[in-house]
């Protein structure tokens, strides 16, 4: 169980109103053994209340000392990961020395040990909440100050933080004090760093990286650098405030939690970003969009800081926002939007659509408990969809005008939503604060269904809609049968009339006037196919007519638009979510028009979605192996339609992937065997390390291998790929024991971060489903104390990855009902549960539509 509490409002509020954070020293001591870290912090803040009192947020393994103003007290008054302070002065100085526990889950100072040569490495992960697992301090985003920061380390590490350092003596490093930031953003990377370094524009560039990963940081280093410095010179140009710190260091750290964090001048990345196998470049861009996406946070959120965890959209969605369009318009990734539409929009509208959706911009968040819960899809991906309709509604001058003014006026400081709405509204002269309770303030998504020529707009829950900015394209038929673009037009839709106000909220486009609910539209003459958000500018579900949806189980390979197809299948893929479209018609969509298809980012998604939802959730058990067979033939065809394409590898990986992960029976298992003995697939791609792994998980699955052929590819690769692909491998084995000895290991023993969700992924194998049958129905009785046991970080995993998303009937749903019914559960783990519960009913639901 936690021993600590979770920082409220109102406490927050309250601290900020008494307290003056000047300066912290933070001194680092990594010298002290595998267990622990020194930490001695030295707070320097004043007190708009002299002889009032307040607690310092601290979370050691031991507390020492504790020292105010001169005055030792005593070390038993600390609870629950607070310490009080009483009797403080105007100005004060605090002084706590601890040792801090390093951590294996993602949380504070991480420790990891690399298997392939012994190293060890320790970075922070301050955020949100977790700082205080590090160094003492008032732990709230408002509380800015200039931190100090000095690390004792082994003589043979390097040590990277917020700053420019120098190594004063052999393993003492010193920073330079930052500027003023919040305390979640303090940041050390500590290890046998290998480093790549440049400079540009003035601004000193590092690339680090664990040693066994170097000869891979260098071949990759030149693309890193060239991103790197694309987005710096872009948001130079569209900024007024330069880049605001002294230094840029990128690290790539080992299992780390999130895809990156923002720590201004000491960005950490999740080190899978370093490639060790082959990738498409669906998977460079991703990696091009999170380095641009922490560049802008330099801006959205170091530079200004919102001031509490409900303003976390002024964060993510801003930085979720430029990371597109920046990548988009500035490096080699032009076609970032399609990804963004095929991939990256979809977790908005399934998070949206959820019971646990809130407004991007909520009205307000408790606790910092209830704050981890919002880094979600609406956070991010919706939130960056709704920039993406502000920017279209305000044009993109003024909305660049309204950010600088914005950062002008709180630089090095902290803002609210009220505050930038203000800026907007100045700089544009438009009511953007009626436009965000329409887009901001609400929840779901709008509706847009075509019906006779004629625009039927609704909200999810039957309330005002949203105003939309769009556009719609008519396509008509070739002579030869093909389809093409007859005509695209901007379409302004109009929010319902608010009911209270009477007026508009945010409609119009800043030219001409919004179409009013009830359109009907003029469309070429043989119009054989409509579609609405054809360009994917809105966020919006999108309904067909009868005659272009028939058009579109024809021909949806044949519309010449990536994005338009991207719609198209997003549009598909929601019907099968709303249980409007069975299963087997999906497939038989996938099976019509994916193996033609040529974008790297729809094969991707789709085969994803066809994989992991349809297939092996949505499927009834009986009808698996044959939709599985199905799915398996596409990839098959994609793999034959692109041997010989040296231009087509990123499709060809993708395939070989898709081949690989579908296979069934002794003849395509014999058939696996051979390819791994030969290190290839015929025609290529070669095995790399994470095609060998995922070669032999399918074997495993399929009881074609096991625990000889597991350890010998361990001792052939002994890396943390491997440790992880190790991990897969045998919680897959279609064995008892095998099963149990997961079981084990994920709810009731210490694993790291990764390897609970290798081990979990491994676990649930549709195609064991009678062999999984008994745990699936311990999950629900041993998730609450096992998540409550490890932490958040783990309790996400064992609610998300853990849960058995494959078991889509209406006992499991009323298991993680009854689960849920728990009042201890914990907020991390009740909200998995949730999320996980409305996919495993909707695959139910999806389940009684098969044949129809």
């Amino acid at each position: 169980m936690s021993d600590t509490s979770v920082l409220t409002r109102t406490e927050a509020a309250e601290r900020h109103r008494l307290l003056d954070v000047r300066t912290v020293h933070l001194d680092l001591d990594l010298t002290r053994g595998p267990e622990v870290f020194g930490s001695t912090t030295v707070i320097r803040f004043g007190c708009a209340t002299p002889g009032a009192g307040t607690f310092v947020d601290v979370k050691p393994a031991r507390l020492h000392r504790v020292v105010l103003n001169g005055r030792e007290l005593d070390v038993a008054a600390l609870e629950a990961g607070r310490f009080p302070l009483t009797g403080l002065a105007a100005d004060n100085e605090l002084t706590v020395e601890a040792d801090m526990a390093y951590s294996h889950t993602g949380e504070g100072m991480h420790r990891f040990t690399d298997p392939a040569d012994g190293e060890d490495y320790v970075y922070t992960q301050s955020f949100l909440d977790d700082g205080p697992r590090v160094f003492a301090s008032f732990d709230q985003p408002d509380l800015k100050a200039r931190f100090t920061v000095s690390v004792t380390a082994p003589r043979p590490w390097t040590v990277v933080g917020n700053g420019l350092s120098r190594q004063v003596e052999p393993g003492r490093w010193e920073f330079a004090t930052t500027p003023v930031i919040s305390s979640y953003l303090v940041s050390v990377v500590a290890g046998p760093l290998h480093s790549v370094r440049a400079e540009h524009d003035g601004i000193p560039l590092g690339l680090h990286c664990r040693r066994s990963l170097a000869a891979h940081l260098d071949a990759d280093a030149d693309e890193l650098l060239e991103i790197t410095r694309q987005g710096f010179d872009h948001y130079h140009r569209v900024f007024r405030h330069r880049y605001p710190f002294d230094s840029y260091d990128q690290c790539f750290v080992p299992e780390f939690n999130a895809g990156a964090m923002e720590n201004p001048g000491c960005v950490t990345l999740r080190d899978e970003y370093v490639f060790r196998s082959a990738v498409d470049d669906t998977k460079r861009e991703e990696r091009a969009l999170v380095v641009v996406h922490e560049m802008a946070h330099m801006w959205f959120g170091d530079l200004v800081t919102m001031k509490w965890w409900d303003d976390l959209w002024l964060n993510e969605s801003f930085a979720e926002y430029m990371a597109y369009r920046v990548t988009a318009a500035s490096t080699r990734f032009t076609s970032a939007w399609t990804g963004f539409a095929a991939n990256r929009k979809p977790w908005g509208y399934d998070a949206d659509q959820r019971p646990s959706t809130h407004p991007v911009a909520p009205g307000t968040v408790d606790d910092t408990a209830q704050a981890l819960q919002n880094f979600d899809g609406i956070s991010y991906a919706k939130g960056a969809a709704a920039l993406r309709q502000l920017v279209a509604w305000l044009g993109e001058d003024a909305f660049l005008a309204g950010v600088n003014d914005h950062f002008d006026e709180h630089a090095f400081g902290n803002a609210t939503l009220d505050d930038l709405l203000r800026a907007l509204a100045a700089a544009s002269g438009r009511d953007v604060h009626a436009w965000a309770e329409r887009w901001l303030r609400t929840t779901g998504v709008d509706t847009l269904r075509l019906t006779d020529g004629r625009i039927e707009h609704t909200a999810a829950d039957g309330g005002p809609t949203r105003p939309h900015q769009l556009t719609v394209a008519h396509y008509r038929r070739t002579p030869e049968g093909a389809l093409e673009l007859a005509e695209r037009a901007p379409l302004a839709l109009a929010a319902d009339t608010d009911a209270d106000t009477g007026t508009d909220t945010g409609t119009g486009t800043g030219t001409d006037a919004a179409e009013a609910p009830g359109t009907t539209l003029a469309r070429p003459a043989a119009t054989a196919l409509t579609l609405l958000n054809d360009t994917d500018l809105g966020y919006v579900k999108i309904r067909l007519d009868a005659a272009s949806w028939d058009t579109a189980r024809t021909s949806l390979g044949a519309v010449p638009e990536e994005e338009a197809r991207a719609v198209l299948w997003s549009a598909a893929r929601d019907q099968v979510r709303d249980g409007e479209l069975a299963p087997d018609a999906y497939l038989r969509l996938v099976a019509d028009h994916l193996p033609g298809e040529t974008s790297v980012h729809l094969v991707d998604a789709v085969l994803a979605f066809a994989r992991d939802f349809v297939v092996d959730c949505a499927v009834p058990p009986a009808d698996h192996p044959a939709a599985l067979a199905r799915l398996g033939e596409v990839c098959r065809a994609l793999l034959r339609r692109t041997e010989g394409e040296p231009d087509r590898t990123g499709l060809r990986l993708v395939a070989a992937r898709g081949v690989i992960g579908t296979a069934l029976g002794e003849q395509q298992a014999a058939e696996l065997r051979d390819w791994l003995a030969a290190g290839t697939v015929p025609g290529g791609p070669a095995l790399d390390p994470d095609l060998r792994w995922q070669l032999l998980l399918r074997l495993c699955v399929l009881g074609a291998a096991g625990e000889p052929e597991i350890a010998a590819e361990l001792a052939a690769d002994p890396s943390s790929t491997s440790e992880q692909g190790a991990a897969r491998c045998r919680a897959a084995l279609p064995d008892p024991a095998a099963k149990e000895a997961a079981w084990q290991a994920l709810f009731h023993g210490e694993l790291s971060n990764y390897l609970a969700i290798a081990t979990a992924r491994g676990l649930w194998q549709p195609e064991q489903a009678d062999l999984l049958d008994e745990l699936t129905a311990r999950y629900f009785k041993e998730l609450g104390p096992a998540a409550a046991r490890r932490g958040p970080a783990l309790a996400r995993v064992l609610a998300t990855a853990g849960f058995p998303a494959f078991a889509a009937t209406e006992r499991t749903v009323r298991a993680a009902e009854a689960c849920l019914a728990d009042p201890d559960l914990t907020a991390a783990t009740r909200r998995g549960l949730v999320d996980q519960l409305d996919t495993l009913r909707r695959a139910v639901r999806a389940r009684e539509l098969t044949g129809r």
